[in-house]
C-alpha cells in the first residue's frame, strides 16, 4: 500500500538515518548472548489505515506463538517489540529509530502502507537491519525512485504493476469488456501505479479507456465525478484506492445506477469495507488479492482453523495472512543464515527459492520482491469468493 509519497519527509530523515549510520560492517543481534532474537513490529495500529496494521498483527501473532512454541530458530525464541506509526510516515521514521538505535532489533516488519515503508528504508540501509513489509506494494519500496536497490528491504507481497496487469486481463479477457473507465486516488503512489498498469495492459488487450477521473484520499462525496464517468457508458470501472474511500464510492455509484462491474485490488480488502459500502452495493465488485480462504490447500486450511480459533470464528483475510507469512520468511532466512549477522540474513533472503508460503511459493528477485500467484476475488453478498488464480 502506498498512502503519499513522502519524498520531503523522507529528505528530512536522512539527517536522522546519519546519527545511526555509525556501524561499517554486518550486525550482529546486540544481544548475542542472548535467548531471544528481537523483531520489531512497526505497523498503522491506529490511523486512517489502522485496519490493515491490526490484520497483519494478528498474523504475526499466531506465526511468532507457533514458532516459539517450536523452540523458536536456531534454538532462541523471537522476541517481537511493537511500535505504533499511527498510519504516518513521520511516525514510522520515529519508530524504526527506536527499534533500531533502543531496542538493537535484528528486524522489522512492517510497515502496511508503502509510504510508510519506504520511511524507514534509509534507516534500515544505514543500521544494517532487515526491513520486510508483508504489503507495501508499490515498486520504489525495494528500488528506489533513483533506481537504487534498497540493499537491507524486503517485501512479502507482489508489487503494483502486477495487480494492474492482473485487472486488466480479467476485464478483457475474462470478463471480454472492452471499454472501461479509471477512478484513482490522485494523491497515492498506490493508485497511480495501479491505473498506468491497468490502462497500459487494458489496451494492449485491445480495450479502450473511454474515462479517467481522479479523487484526493478523504473525500466523502464522489457523486459529481461519478455521474461524469455514467456519461461515458464505461462497461467496466477500475477503482485503485484505499477501502474508507472505496467504501463510500461503491456505495455512492450504486446509488446513482451505476451496475456496471466495479474492480480494485488488495487495498479494498478490509472488513470495514461491507460496512462502508454494504453488502447489496459490492454484489458485481472485484478485487485482485494475496490469497483466499477458501483454497483447499490443507496447510492454508490448518492456518484457516487456527485463526478462527484464535480471533472469534472470524476467517483470516489476506493482510492476516500476509503478517503469518512473513514472520516465517524472516525465520526461515534467519535459520539459513545460522543467527542474527544481518548480512547473512540479507543473503538468506535473496536466496530464497520456492518457499512453500500461505499466500504462494515465493522466490525473491532481484529486486527483492516476492515472484508468486495472484487471485482475483468477488463479493457476493458482502462475502469474499474465490474466482480464479493467475499465476506470474
Amino acid at each position: 500500500m502506498n498512502k503519499k509519497n513522502w519524498a520531503k519527509m523522507f529528505m528530512a530523515s536522512t539527517l536522522l538515518a546519519g546519527v545511526l549510520a555509525g556501524c561499517s560492517g554486518a550486525k550482529e543481534n546486540s544481544a548475542s548472548e542472548s535467548k531471544t532474537i528481537k523483531v520489531g513490529v512497526n505497523l498503522e495500529l491506529s490511523g486512517g489505515v489502522a485496519s490493515y496494521g491490526e490484520s497483519l498483527e494478528n498474523g504475526i501473532d499466531i506465526a511468532v506463538d507457533e514458532i516459539n512454541k517450536k523452540g523458536g530458530v536456531k534454538g532462541k525464541k523471537l522476541e517481537i517489540i511493537k511500535v505504533d506509526n499511527k498510519s504516518e510516515a513521520s511516525e514510522a521514521t520515529n519508530g524504526a529509530i527506536k527499534l533500531t538505535s533502543q531496542d538493537k532489533v535484528t528486524a522489522i516488519i512492517g510497515a502496511a502502507t508503502s509510504g510508510d515503508t519506504v520511511a524507514q528504508a534509509q534507516i534500515a540501509n544505514d543500521t544494517k537491519t532487515i526491513l520486510l513489509t508483508p504489503s507495501g506494494t508499490s515498486p520504489n519500496v525495494t528500488v528506489a525512485d533513483n533506481g537504487k536497490l534498497n540493499e537491507y528491504v524486503f517485501r512479502t507481497s507482489f508489487i503494483d504493476p502486477f495487480q494492474g496487469i492482473v485487472a486488466a486481463n480479467f476485464a478483457a479477457n475474462k470478463l471480454n469488456l472492452k471499454n472501461a473507465a479509471i477512478f484513482a486516488d490522485s494523491a497515492s503512489d498506490y493508485a497511480k501505479g495501479l491505473a498506468a498498469s491497468f490502462k497500459e495492459t487494458y489496451e494492449k488487450d485491445g480495450g479502450k479507456v473511454v474515462s479517467e477521473e481522479a479523487y484526493v484520499g478523504k473525500d466523502t462525496d464522489f457523486r459529481a465525478t461519478l455521474t461524469r464517468i455514467k456519461s461515458k457508458n464505461p462497461e467496466f470501472i477500475f477503482i485503485p484506492g484505499y477501502y474508507e474511500e472505496v467504501g463510500l464510492i461503491v456505495k455512492q455509484a450504486r446509488e446513482l445506477g451505476i451496475t456496471v462491474p466495479l474492480m480494485g485490488a488488495d487495498g479494498w480488502d478490509s472488513p470495514k469495507l461491507v460496512e462502508l459500502a454494504g453488502a447489496d452495493a459490492l454484489n458485481n465488485t472485484f478485487i485482485t488479492n494475496h490469497y483466499t480462504s477458501e483454497d483447499p490447500d490443507k496447510n492454508i486450511q490448518k492456518f484457516v482453523t487456527t485463526y478462527k480459533e484464535k480471533y472469534n470464528n472470524e476467517s483470516p483475510n489476506a493482510f492476516n495472512a500476509l503478517g503469518y507469512d512473513t514472520v516465517y520468511l524472516l525465520a526461515d532466512a534467519i535459520e539459513r543464515a545460522g543467527g542474527t549477522d544481518t548480512a547473512k540474513i540479507k543473503e538468506a533472503l535473496e536466496n530464497t527459492k520456492d518457499l512453500s508460503r500461505i499466500t504462494g511459493v515465493i522466490t525473491i528477485d532481484k529486486n527483492h520482491n516476492p515472484i508468486k500467484s495472484a487471485t482475483v476475488l468477488e463479493y457476493k453478498d458482502g462475502k469474499q469468493v474465490f474466482n480464479t488464480k493467475v499465476n506470474p
